[in-house]
């Protein structure tokens, strides 16, 4: 019940509007109940008038009035009921939506590394709807089956005491195996989501990489994969609808048998005049209104388990320890302000040019250590300082731990022991948002939206002119391309760009990069997937972008480092070697190595073609 306390608390914000809901619930569900008892004396008053002709037509009219005026407002406040219920709902459902999406924000790298982006959505949905399901259920079951039993085990008390306990001993019984068979239900449910999350994810993942399984000719094998694991669900839920049925039986029966007990003394009493036709009618009515609130508490414990095994992963998420605290976020910006001279949001430019004035440390490492949660050690001691403006080449064998590097240059990856400090001042107390806010990004695969390209190069600039987006496209020589678009800037490019070029896909982003204006740029070897003269024109617009930066680069091919400063050389998590690349070329070691092979494999090219001279 833990994750439905959790439910009710989340909804606070709605509370007030859910007791008015609930209010007018229980005012219609009172005015259902009232209904039995008025007609009950409309026919005392046909009996009189049948036995002793005393009967009154002005009350029976007055009751049969009654029993309309309720019909009429019970219809009205159902109809207003369900608008509000709908209203109500549907805030709730982006209350909770928006509650996780903002969680995922605040969760650490590590989560996204290890976690299907499609099982992640698929929770999200499977939360919301369970938790909307149950609060929908909460206001229109609970208080009015709560109110209906009480009120009806009352009259039956007054009017026929025995059928009144007859009745009562329904509950626990009724009451006992909907537990049983909500409670197993639920523990099937459970495993039930764990591959139903599997398998989404999968199905996400296929759809993001048709073009590779199709190119394997591996759609059946997916189809298969598929099919296995939806197989498995059906089967679990065959166990859940068999177990559920046969209690279903189980208590619906011992519900009729005591039914027709109660009816069977009623009947009998009403013959012999015990009781009158009107308390017969009243009992009767009674007992066929009883099955809703039994029925209702049956609902509410079917939508609990529900919801408690829908949200499971939902709050589960929710509960993960986030990269930072929230609350504590803009006491940490203010204080970070005073040693980054960071302004507001709405000052991004001069706080820009703040830091790209700072000629001297900007990055720097001190002893850095960082271990994956299996406990292998990726960066080892690690310690270098970075200065304003250069140009720094990460290079290594794979697997060495460049783009860790990265990923703890950007925040990502929080290390494990050791500091890193931004222009002096510990990354530990800086916000996120204030390290990245300085940084841009140009990543080896086409990091983009499927919106426009407009909104695609104005990403970290949202409120750039159109003037500055085609100024970033022309710097970045992607301007002539997009002008021949029909629609220009307003051209939709796909999912990840997929109806642009990998050169065009760079240029874009580097459009991004240009117009979000950083002191300092990472390159995720941005050329390695071009063509000799798209990874020309990219490497001019790079040039332009690089001027007056911190640039830092993950190289693998040596091409794109030429005009590099300073390499570090990055072996099994350490940093073996450090200086210009013109130094460290006529050093042994793994620089040297690797450039070696490079010019080797590039000569052997050209004497291939006859080319060499």
């Amino acid at each position: 019940m833990k994750n439905i306390f959790r439910v009710v608390k989340l909804a606070r914000p709605y509370h007030p509007q859910l007791i008015a809901l609930a209010i007018l619930i229980l005012i219609t569900a009172a005015l259902q109940l009232a209904s039995p008892v008025v007609v009950k004396f409309i026919v005392d008053e046909i009996e009189r008038q049948i036995r002793t002709g005393t009967g009154d037509m002005q009350r029976l009219t007055f009751f049969i009035g009654i029993v309309f005026a309720v019909a009429v407002v019970g219809t009205i406040l159902d109809s207003v009921n369900q608008r509000i219920g709908d209203y109500i709902n549907g805030r709730i459902g982006r209350f909770l939506t928006e509650t996780f999406y903002r969680k995922i924000f605040t969760l650490p790298q590590k989560y996204f590394d290890s976690e299907l982006s499609g099982k992640i959505v698929n929770q999200l949905s499977r939360g919301i709807v369970s938790l909307q399901d149950f609060l929908s259920a909460t206001t229109n079951f609970i208080m009015p089956a709560f109110l209906q039993s009480v009120f009806i085990i009352g009259v039956l008390f007054y009017y026929h005491p025995v059928t009144a306990v007859l009745a009562l001993s329904i509950y626990p019984i009724y009451i006992g195996i909907s537990h049983y068979s909500t409670k197993k239900w639920g523990e099937k449910e459970v495993e039930k989501n764990r591959i139903e999350d599997i398998s989404r994810g999968r199905i996400q993942e296929v759809i993001a990489n048709i073009k590779l399984v199709r190119s394997f000719n591996r759609q059946e094998d997916e189809q298969h994969f598929i099919s296995k694991k939806l197989t498995r669900s059906v089967a679990i839920y065959d166990k859940q609808s068999l177990m559920y049925h046969l209690l279903n039986f189980a208590r619906n029966f011992g519900l009729e048998i005591v039914l027709i007990i109660i009816s069977v003394i009623v009947f009998r009493e009403a013959f012999q005049g015990t009781i009158s036709l009107g308390v017969m009618v009243l009992i009767i009515q009674l007992l066929g209104q009883l099955r809703r609130p039994l029925f209702a508490m049956s609902f509410i414990l079917e939508r609990i388990q529900r919801a408690e095994a829908g949200s499971k992963e939902y709050f589960t998420i929710l509960n993960l320890p986030s990269v930072e605290d929230i609350e504590d976020r803009h006491a940490e910006y203010v204080r970070s302000r005073s040693a980054l001279k960071l302004v507001s949001a709405s000052h991004a430019n001069k706080q820009k040019k703040t830091l790209q004035q700072v000629q001297g440390d900007l990055i720097e490492f001190r002893d850095v250590s960082f271990s994956y949660e299996d406990g292998s050690p990726v960066l080892k001691n690690v310690s270098f300082t970075l200065k304003s403006p250069q140009i720094v080449a990460l290079v290594g064998h794979s697997g060495a731990g460049k783009t860790t590097l990265t990923n703890m240059i950007l925040k990502f990856y929080e290390p494990d022991k050791g500091l890193i400090l931004l222009n002096g001042k510990k990354y530990a107390d800086l916000t996120h948002q204030d390290v990245r806010s300085h940084m841009s990004l140009v990543f080896q695969d086409a990091e983009l939206f499927s919106t426009t390209v407009g909104e695609n190069v104005s990403y970290g600039n949202p409120h750039a002119t159109e003037k500055e987006i085609l100024d970033a496209l022309k710097q970045a020589n992607a301007y002539d391309f997009v002008m021949k678009f029909p629609k220009k800037l307003e051209t939709e490019i796909g999912e990840r760009g997929i109806k642009l070029s990998g050169g065009q896909k760079q240029r874009i982003q580097i459009a991004r990069a240009i117009l979000h204006n950083t002191p300092i740029l990472l390159l995720d070897e941005a050329t390695s997937s071009l063509d000799a003269r798209s990874e020309h024109m990219v490497q001019d617009a790079l040039d332009r972008l690089m001027k007056d930066k911190l640039v830092i680069i993950i190289a693998h091919r040596f091409s794109t480092i030429q005009n590099a400063d300073r390499v570090l050389v990055i072996d099994n998590g350490k940093i073996v070697n450090d200086g210009p690349p013109q130094d460290l070329a006529r050093k042994k070691g793994i620089f040297s190595d690797l450039l070696r092979y490079q010019v080797e494999g590039n000569q052997k090219l050209l004497e291939t073609y006859e080319l060499a001279g």
